[in-house]
């Protein structure tokens, strides 16, 4: 049998239909080229720096002139009561975070999606998209003036129901709360999008078919609404587990002080003090490089976890 010795090769065949995509598709790729260069220069370089962890590092000996440490700079990470401080405070505020602000945004959304006047729906929708566009630092000084123990709004209509006024940012009683609430208030609307975008997927036949059935609202809610959701309920959730290690440092930067560190300092504060202020960066990239290791690994046993119970997951 004669052998055709026309017949291209696989790869070859691959590499000519990525050509001939990419001059159909020319703009969109050039299009890519800025996030790309985003992520090799802010993401993916600076990972070179992160053997400053194992190394006694110097600033005028550089990187590769510096002594290793192994991993001294990790058992002292593991034996600091400092660090188990500000670890505690990260956790808990997270936790709060997750409790209260993760289910906040879906709720607004199925707010939104009942409402049945378009021009009211998008003006409460815009209203609550605006603060996410607001810088901490800008909203920092309002909240400072707007929660101020002697002349806030807030504690002047305490002061009115005869109550002692409270000083929110200065008291480690309510600084967690504060933090918490004002997150909500900042977040709230920019998070519904991705639920409100779900929600406009669900189609209108089963919520015709539930009212024949004489389905009320909160049934339809439950029953067709809630599991249509389902999906991206559990990937914003496995995200939202990942980053119970992390923290918003621009939001606790600008609102705590020295008074609250018993329970508003938390892991990227401390980072910024102690390697800004005292240089310690060895120390420092240590807790970052562990802070890191331990979010990936929430995430990846979160995912487990919705796979087992949904099926659902990132990946």
């Amino acid at each position: 049998m004669e052998k055709n010795y026309l017949i291209k090769p696989k790869g070859f065949a691959l590499l000519k239909d990525w050509l001939a995509s990419y001059r159909k598709h020319r703009v969109l790729f050039l299009m890519l080229i800025p996030g790309l260069l985003y992520f090799i220069v802010f993401k993916y370089f600076p990972i070179y720096g992160l053997q400053i962890a194992f190394k006694d590092f110097n600033l005028v000996e550089g990187i590769w002139g510096s002594d290793w440490a192994g991993l001294k700079y990790f058992n002292m990470l593991f034996t600091t009561k400092s660090f188990f401080d500000v670890f505690k405070n990260t956790i808990i505020i997270s936790i709060y975070q997750l409790v209260f602000g993760f289910p906040a945004p879906i709720i607004l959304a199925l707010m939104l999606y009942e409402i049945r006047n378009l021009a009211y729906k998008k003006l409460v929708q815009t209203i609550s998209y605006l603060p996410h566009f607001v810088s901490w630092v800008v909203l920092a000084g309002v909240f400072t003036r707007f929660l101020s123990p002697s002349s806030g709004p807030v504690n002047i209509l305490i002061k009115t129901f005869g109550a002692e006024p409270i000083f929110f940012l200065g008291d480690n009683r309510y600084f967690r709360a504060t933090l918490i609430v004002t997150e909500i208030w900042k977040s709230i609307g920019w998070g519904s999008i991705v639920y409100i975008a779900a929600l406009s997927g669900i189609d209108p036949a089963l919520y015709e078919s539930a009212n024949i059935d004489g389905a009320n609202k909160i049934k339809k809610i439950i029953h067709i609404t809630l599991p249509s959701l389902t999906p991206v309920i559990t990937i914003m959730l496995i995200f939202a587990i990942g980053r119970i290690i992390n923290d918003n440092f621009n939001q606790i930067f600008n609102l705590y002080s020295p008074i609250v560190y018993p329970t508003g300092d938390v892991i990227s504060t401390y980072v910024y003090r102690m390697g800004l202020a005292k240089m310690e960066f060895s120390f420092t990239t240590a807790v970052g490089l562990s802070k890191n290791v331990i979010s990936f690994s929430l995430v990846i046993i979160a995912n487990a976890v919705a796979k087992k119970v949904n099926d659902y997951g990132i990946w």
